[in-house]
């Protein structure tokens, strides 16, 4: 082949390529989800008040270390109300949470190729994703995105990976199976089995993105403008439940499930749990929140009621919604126990 032909040959692959990271860039544009409409957005008007190096105010709510070193939070009002007082009060535990997961990812998917894959396969994956995230939740994270660091702007525009973020601990679960994820455990006893007869549970939570994701948990208290209030442990700017309860005295803690490789995305289970927390004051009311959104992967949800003294966990699958409970205790590992899914071939 002469030169002349060589280098036409170089511009026509030149050519190809640019068209085709033109049509990446293209692509990523336009899944990228666009925030909610917010009319009243007078909240951003609000300032921090610094009271010590470690409380800080803004109108009612406010963020604080307490005794044991664990920062507590409280937030109140709209949707939109909570995540601008959440980001405007954790700004710094914000930039810090996110550093900490980008470097997570760095540690487990190294070279920028593999990560622009992954980039490009979340971002078709999680594409819908905004029509299964309750628009409340969605305020509240675009409020919270808004004070999110610009150095991570690669990743996604700040109010699209704030969201997809939401959806890391499925696809975390997903990956349970592989054995590159712990799955978490919980007790629960009452009656004969409780020293008082009142229900008592407990649990731990196995989710690793390294150690310094785990620095800055935050207690997080919550009295929204609509629905019942509670208190979830939680990250700066994670507005789903792995663990909590409300004033209702129901509390809700998540485990892994058996999950096949998930097809399509749906709500994510922590912002279920985020649901089944805010409005069930009783576990069927809970039972009623858990049949009424699909999900992605499969999840335990361990549901305990302190007026009914009594648990029961809700079996989920993309496919399915089931129930089970015991006389006097309960024991959840990330297997389920109901005689439908029991059998399942995943499950054995």
């Amino acid at each position: 082949m002469h030169l002349k032909g060589i280098k036409k040959w170089i511009f026509i692959l030149a050519g190809v390529l640019l068209l085709g990271f033109l049509g990446l860039k293209l692509f990523l544009y336009w899944v990228e989800a666009a925030p909610p409409a917010v009319e009243d957005k007078s909240a951003l008007d609000w300032e921090r008040q610094t009271i010590n190096d470690s409380t800080f105010q803004v109108k009612n709510n406010f963020l604080q270390k307490n005794e044991f070193g664990m920062w507590e939070m409280y937030l109140e009002g709209s949707p939109f109300e909570r995540g601008v007082a959440g980001g405007m009060l954790s700004k710094e535990l914000l930039d810090y949470q996110e550093y900490a997961f980008a470097s997570g990812i760095d540690e487990k998917v190294p070279g920028g190729f593999y990560q622009y894959l992954l980039k490009l396969f979340i971002a078709w994956f999680d594409k819908d994703l905004p029509e299964y995230v309750p628009e409340e939740y969605q305020k509240e994270i675009y409020g919270y995105s808004l004070f999110a660091a610009d150095e991570y702007d690669y990743i996604g525009q700040k109010y699209h990976r704030k969201l997809n973020y939401h959806a890391a601990h499925d696809i975390g679960h997903a990956l349970q199976n592989m054995g590159l994820v712990a799955g978490c455990t919980a007790v629960a006893a009452w009656d004969q089995n409780s020293i008082d007869s009142n229900l008592i549970i407990g649990r731990n939570f196995d989710f690793y993105v390294g150690d310094a994701f785990a620095k800055n948990k935050i207690i997080l208290f919550m009295q929204p403008d609509e629905g019942i209030p509670f208190g979830m442990v939680t990250w700066p700017g994670f507005m789903g439940a792995v663990s909590g309860l409300n004033m209702k005295g129901i509390s809700v803690t998540l485990n892994a499930a058996p999950n096949k490789i998930p097809e399509a995305i749906k709500m994510p289970v922590a912002l279920l749990a985020r649901e089944i927390l805010q409005y069930a004051s009783t576990i069927e009311e809970a039972k009623a929140v858990a049949q009424k959104h699909p999900t992605f992967v499969s999840e335990l949800f361990l549901i305990g009621s302190a007026d009914e003294n009594r648990v029961e966990l809700i079996e989920k699958t993309p496919d399915t919604t089931l129930f089970y409970t015991q006389e006097d205790y309960m024991v959840v590992s990330n297997h389920f126990q109901s005689p439908f899914l029991k059998e399942n071939e995943t499950n054995l």
